[in-house]
C-alpha cells in the first residue's frame, strides 16, 4: 500500500513542473483546449475514465470503488483576460493552474491504491469559472451524477489566510452585475425641451439605488460601476448605459437586494418617462456551510499541517461559481478549502505570485480530504 500523502511529498519536483507547464497554458474562458488536453492526457495514462462533453473542454475523470457513490474533487481551468505590461493577454492571476495542479496530483497520488477505493472519486475540472459561467455547464451536463461529497480548494490572499495555514471553508459572498441601457430622446443642448436627457434619468437612478436599505443584518453593497452617454458637449444624447455592481453576504440577501433594485429602476423610468432595459449577469451565489464537509476538510487539514495551522474559516469578499453546486445541490456536502499560501499583492492582480511549497501541502490536503470521505458512509 502507498501512502498518498508521503508519495506526494517525493513528487515535489514533479508537481512543481506540472505548475510551470499549466501556467504556460494559460487560455481564457470557453477556449480551455490545451489545458484540458494537458490534464487529459496525465489522467488517462495513469488509467483514469475521462468523459468529455460537447461544447466545452470541461471534462471528469474516475476511479472506481466498490461503490456507486461518488466522492469527488473539483478544479478550474481558465485564466483571466487582462492586461499584463501593456497587453492584453490570458493570466493566471487568481491562480486556476494552481488548482489544476493539486487536483491532478493528488489523482494521481490515489490511484496508486485504487484498489483500496469503497467509493468512486470523480475529479471535475470545469471551464468558465471566471465568467460565472462553467459550474452551472459542468452541472447541466450531469458531472455531479451520484457525487455525495465534493472538494475544492483556493489561494488566498496572505492577508486572508497565512502561508503553511488553511481554512476548511471560504466564505464567499454572492455577487452580481446590474446592466441596462436608458433610452431617452435626443435633442440639441440649445433645445432640451424637444428631448428627454436619459443621463438626467441615471443620476436620479444612482442616488435612488443609494438609498437602498434592508432589514437584513448581513453586509450588503450597492453601487454604480459604469455609466456611458453621449459623444459630444451640445447634444442630449438617446442613450446611457450603466452597470452596477451588488454583494451580499448571504443568498437571501442578495434576492432581496435585486428585487429593490428592479423596483426602483422600473420606478426610475415611469418617473423620467424613459425606456430601462436591464438583465443580471454575472451572478455567483454566496457559500453555504457544510458541517459534515467542513469537518472532513478540518481533519485534513489538521493531518497534513497540524491543529496549530488550522485556520477557524476565511472571509472572503470576493465570488466563486463553485458555489453553484450546492445551490443547485441543497443536499450536497461541500465546501471550498481556503489555502494559505503568501499570495501577493492579490488575486486578479496582474503580478500576483505565491509560494510554490504551498502546492505540496495543498495537494496533500486534497488527498487527505478524500481519503477521510472514503471512510464514511454517504
Amino acid at each position: 500500500m502507498v501512502d498518498p500523502i508521503d508519495f506526494i511529498s517525493k513528487q515535489r519536483g514533479k508537481i512543481l513542473q506540472t505548475y510551470e507547464e499549466l501556467h504556460l497554458l494559460a487560455e481564457p474562458s470557453w477556449k480551455e483546449e490545451n489545458t484540458s488536453l494537458y490534464l487529459r492526457e496525465k489522467l488517462s495514462q495513469a488509467g483514469f475514465k475521462i468523459k468529455t462533453y460537447s461544447g466545452h473542454y470541461g471534462f471528469t475523470a474516475e476511479l472506481k470503488g466498490q461503490k456507486q457513490e461518488v466522492i469527488a474533487l473539483r478544479a478550474d481551468m481558465d485564466a483571466l483576460l487582462q492586461e499584463v505590461d501593456g497587453t492584453v493577454q490570458a493570466n493566471h492571476s487568481c491562480g486556476h493552474d494552481a488548482h489544476s495542479t493539486m487536483v491532478l496530483s493528488a489523482a494521481l497520488a490515489l490511484a496508486k491504491n485504487k484498489l483500496l477505493l469503497t467509493h468512486t472519486v470523480r475529479f471535475i475540472f470545469q471551464p468558465a469559472e471566471e465568467k460565472a459561467e462553467g459550474a452551472l455547464r459542468m452541472i447541466e451536463d450531469g458531472a455531479l451524477e451520484n457525487v455525495m461529497f465534493l472538494c475544492g480548494i483556493h489561494l488566498r490572499p496572505s492577508y486572508e489566510v497565512p502561508f503553511n495555514k488553511a481554512a476548511p471553508v471560504i466564505q464567499h459572498g454572492s455577487t452580481a452585475s446590474l446592466k441596462g441601457i436608458i433610452k431617452g430622446m435626443p435633442s440639441h443642448a440649445a433645445r432640451p425641451e424637444e428631448g428627454n436627457n436619459p443621463i438626467e434619468a441615471a443620476a436620479l437612478l444612482i442616488q435612488a439605488m443609494w438609498q437602498i436599505r434592508l432589514q437584513e443584518t448581513g453586509k450588503y453593497s450597492i453601487k454604480i460601476t459604469e455609466l456611458h452617454g453621449g459623444e459630444a458637449s451640445n447634444l442630449i444624447p438617446e442613450n446611457t448605459r450603466f452597470t452596477f455592481d451588488l454583494r451580499a453576504e448571504a443568498n437571501d440577501t442578495m434576492e432581496n437586494l435585486l428585487k429593490k433594485a428592479k423596483h426602483i429602476i422600473e420606478k426610475t423610468a415611469a418617473l423620467t418617462e424613459t425606456e430601462i432595459t436591464y438583465s443580471v449577469e454575472e451572478y455567483s451565489p454566496a457559500a453555504v456551510k457544510n458541517e459534515r464537509a467542513m469537518a472532513l476538510a478540518r481533519e485534513a487539514i489538521h493531518t497534513v499541517l497540524g491543529e496549530e495551522n488550522l485556520e477557524p474559516a476565511c472571509l472572503s469578499p470576493g465570488a466563486e461559481d463553485f458555489h453553484f453546486y450546492t445551490l443547485k445541490n441543497p443536499d450536497l456536502a461541500a465546501t471550498m478549502i481556503g489555502l494559505g499560501c503568501d499570495l501577493k499583492p492579490g488575486l486578479h492582480h496582474p503580478n500576483m505570485a505565491f509560494n510554490k511549497e504551498a502546492l505540496i501541502y495543498g495537494t496533500q490536503i486534497l488527498a487527505k480530504v478524500i481519503m477521510e470521505a472514503d471512510q464514511k458512509e454517504w
